[in-house]
């Protein structure tokens, strides 16, 4: 174990310990140790993996703080892979001395405005367990090519740019679980100009990561708390599970707490993402969707929207189903929209407006505009205003065994369902209304 005090660190937190400790890295045995106590540094730590041997930092469970005062990542590792995650792909060297780095029980905290925390390239199966990151630039950045990255029990907290930020990366199997990720001023996971497989976000809390919420004297940036871009020429990320997560903020300029942003162009494999069992609330808007194809939406809790519970504009084959969507208290609104889709299905979930006079930007519970091919199932609409559903200018929309109900003293709805505009080849039937059935005689539309 390569005690870094053996190499001169002091840990007092006044001492620079950037020359000892990158003493230590570059001449000790692989396993970067710090006794507990506070370790200040002025430059990035850089750990080049060819011939160090399997490496790894251990924080002394915790009690040991590394505090970056220069610009740039407090550790930067470089790793030597090129290949895929198939076994044989990744050269022999790779295997006996740069698998698995890893980063264990520490803590890092940034002094400079320009800081950041770990960054990563061309690394094989690295680990992240029980790591703190606070009042950086990002958190963990992932970039150019890595492989198998684990991000686990960690606390990512409170930094001025994103937690775990993905950025210009070739990245195939990472998985982010049991962690907490809030107060981060661009987004808790941020992903852009990259080409990403087989991404897994599990079981984390994930939540305030605008600037409101984390530096209100900062300038206000769009952020999500889970961003995903990949409408750059090269982008693509598929096979995506956001699972049991609890996602939620307060309302920022243009924040989401999941958007998804790709490139509407039918060459592309299809996405393959799946949403599924998540409390997702208090948000601009909560979910929303932009040219995107193959993305399912299930069993959600999504509620309190200042403009959409559910926004998706551009996309394919979009499946939403037995999620519930609600107002959380009387600031916030409930509703979903789709427009310019097709190829789409809404089913199973429940929409309820608990307000007196409806959303306050004057939407109804279930907007659909310019869509075609788009059923839906078996749903309850509780309270919209003006309108349960409302269609303008759609095509071959079935609306089926659905409930359209108002339970206010005063009605407010002007009818349970309205399709206007030009259309054809719109259905609704078998459904219970509690109101009428408004319909221009261009939109296409029976009634049975």
């Amino acid at each position: 174990m390569s005690d870094v005090k053996n190499f001169g660190a002091t840990g007092d937190g006044e001492t620079d310990d950037t020359a000892a400790i990158q003493h230590a890295i570059i001449d000790g045995d692989g396993l970067l140790n710090f006794p507990k106590g506070r370790y200040r540094i002025t430059k990035t730590l850089k750990i080049p993996l060819a011939g160090l041997s399997p490496f790894a930092i251990s924080g002394s469970m915790g009690t040991a703080t590394v505090v970056m005062e220069g610009h740039g990542p407090a550790f930067q590792i470089m790793g030597n892979h090129g290949g895929t995650g198939d076994p044989g792909s990744v050269k022999p060297s790779v295997w006996m001395s740069e698998r698995m780095p890893a980063i264990r029980e520490i803590a890092l905290e940034g002094a400079h405005p320009e800081a950041d925390g770990f960054q990563l390239e061309g690394t094989m199966q690295a680990v992240f367990d029980g790591v703190m990151i606070r009042n950086v630039r990002h958190g963990i950045h992932l970039t150019k090519r890595n492989r198998n990255i684990l991000i686990v029990n960690c606390h990512i907290y409170h930094n001025r740019g994103v937690g775990i930020y993905m950025d210009s990366l070739n990245l195939h199997q990472i998985n982010i679980a049991t962690s907490h990720l809030s107060y981060n001023r661009l987004g808790g996971i941020r992903i852009e100009r990259s080409e990403i497989r087989n991404l897994q976000i599990t079981g984390n809390d994930i939540e305030y990561n605008n600037t409101p919420r984390s530096f209100p004297e900062l300038p206000i940036e769009p952020t999500a708390e889970i961003w995903i871009d990949t409408t750059a020429d090269g982008a693509s990320v598929n096979e995506i599970t956001i699972a049991s997560n609890t996602i939620q903020a307060t309302s920022s300029k243009d924040g989401c707490n999941i958007r998804i942003m790709e490139k509407a162009d039918s060459s592309r494999p299809p996405g393959l993402i799946a949403i599924t069992g998540n409390i997702i609330g208090s948000q601009e808007t909560n979910v929303h969707l932009t040219g995107c194809y193959g993305v399912s939406l299930t069993g959600n809790s999504i509620y309190s929207c200042s403009h959409h519970n559910l926004l998706v504009e551009n996309s394919q084959m979009i499946t939403v189903g037995s999620n519930h969507f609600r107002r959380h208290t009387e600031k916030g609104g409930t509703g979903v929209r789709f427009t310019h889709s097709e190829d789409c299905a809404i089913a199973g979930c429940s929409f309820l407006d608990e307000s007196l006079e409806g959303q306050k930007n004057g939407a109804s519970l279930l907007e659909l505009q310019n869509c075609q091919r788009l059923a839906v199932t078996g749903c309850t609409f509780t309270n919209g205003v003006p309108y349960g559903i409302d269609a303008r200018d759609c095509r071959d929309v079935l609306v089926t065994g659905c409930t359209i109900a108002e339970t206010r003293k005063e009605p407010a709805a002007k009818a349970a369902i309205r399709f206007h505009g030009t259309g054809e080849g719109n259905r609704a039937s078998s459904c219970a209304l509690r109101g009428e059935v408004s319909a221009s005689a261009t939109a296409g539309l029976s009634v049975n």
